[in-house]
């Protein structure tokens, strides 16, 4: 059994695999979202959204894979359960993966009367990815419960990250973008913030109402409070992202980067309700994360590299992101 003053370490690791769940969710729910707008009529814009994810994308997928590490190092256990029950979801994801992977070399690589091809293979890889990945989601919440119930809500979370993913890239597309590519990405934000509004309240109504098994704090009054100032806080920002969307409409040049910001705010609030009805869990219902955390002398021991190798990811993620700031420019494979 794990001493007393050793149990914060699960803990942390719980945190940890929170925090890079959600720089995941952002930075490769950007470039997933690019992908999916690609508007198959018009090579320039489709050339040109490439363009802003070019230098980025690749190495966004370095948090997935930390999460999957964090996951097998802290809690092998869980690993073990999640990864049985989501073998063929992560196996579509993969396909996804890499069909974004190859098409995003080959597009402009082939004959050109073959590049359309590779670009739908871009746009339905990325979907592919998004929806797999909202599925899982679903699926972890309700606990891997195997009623109608549950699978339901698994598509009805496909469809709210598959949204989220278009929503924040269309506010990525906002910062790179120029002229009528731009505008062109506001509309998209007005329309996906609506659509993944109307998601949200969905899906929360089900939470609350169909899943008590796994939202097992929903009938504490401070849990509850705490998730509506989540929800108060989360309509706040759609409306001043609204108010944004106004300005940039008119100016294009006025705070190009407040829609990212809020978005990312939104995300880290939805991240934030999700951790307070997930917590003490790492599979809901059914492990805590002090049942099938690893030995803590081996936690200890791994915490010291994680403390290593997360700023160092960090750090040259920022480096990256400092240096190609700024417009899109033209993206070249000479």
């Amino acid at each position: 059994m794990m001493d007393s003053m050793d149990t914060w370490i699960p803990v942390a690791y719980w945190a940890l695999l929170g925090f890079a769940a959600l720089v995941y969710a952002v930075l490769d729910g950007y470039d997933l979202g690019i992908g999916m707008l690609l508007p198959m009529q018009n090579k320039t814009d489709r050339d040109h959204m490439v363009a802003s994810i070019g230098p980025f994308w690749d190495a966004n997928e370095t948090w997935l894979v930390l999460i999957v590490g964090l996951l097998l190092i802290a809690f092998p256990q869980a690993h073990s359960v999640i990864l049985f029950h989501l073998y063929l979801p992560i196996f579509v994801m993969l396909v996804g993966l890499i069909m974004r992977g190859m098409a995003f070399d080959f597009r402009v690589k082939a004959a050109p009367h073959h590049r359309l091809y590779w670009d739908y293979a871009f746009k339905f890889g990325s979907a592919i990815t998004a929806l797999s990945q909202g599925y899982m989601l679903g699926r972890y919440v309700t606990g891997f419960d195997t009623s109608l119930g549950a699978y339901l809500f698994a598509a009805l979370s496909a469809y709210g990250v598959t949204t989220a993913y278009c929503f924040i890239g269309s506010a990525w597309l906002i910062i790179k973008a120029e002229a009528s590519l731009q505008q062109r990405a506001v509309r998209w934000m007005r329309v996906l913030t609506k659509a993944l509004f109307g998601g949200l309240v969905l899906i929360g109504l089900l939470s609350l109402n169909a899943y008590p098994d796994v939202l097992h704090t929903a009938d504490n009054a401070q849990q509850t409070g705490l998730l509506f100032v989540l929800l108060g806080l989360s309509a706040a920002l759609m409306w001043a992202l609204a108010r944004q969307l106004n300005v940039i409409q008119y100016n294009p040049q006025c705070q190009q980067t407040r829609p990212f910001v809020i978005a990312i705010g939104l995300f880290a609030l939805w991240f934030a309700a999700l951790a307070s009805v997930v917590f003490p869990y790492i599979v809901p219902g059914q492990m805590t994360v002090w049942a099938v955390a690893s030995a803590s002398e081996s936690l200890w021991f791994l915490l010291i590299g994680a403390m290593v190798v997360i700023p160092a990811i960090l750090g040259y993620t920022g480096f990256v992101y400092w240096t190609f700031r700024g417009k899109l420019s033209e993206l070249s494979y000479e």
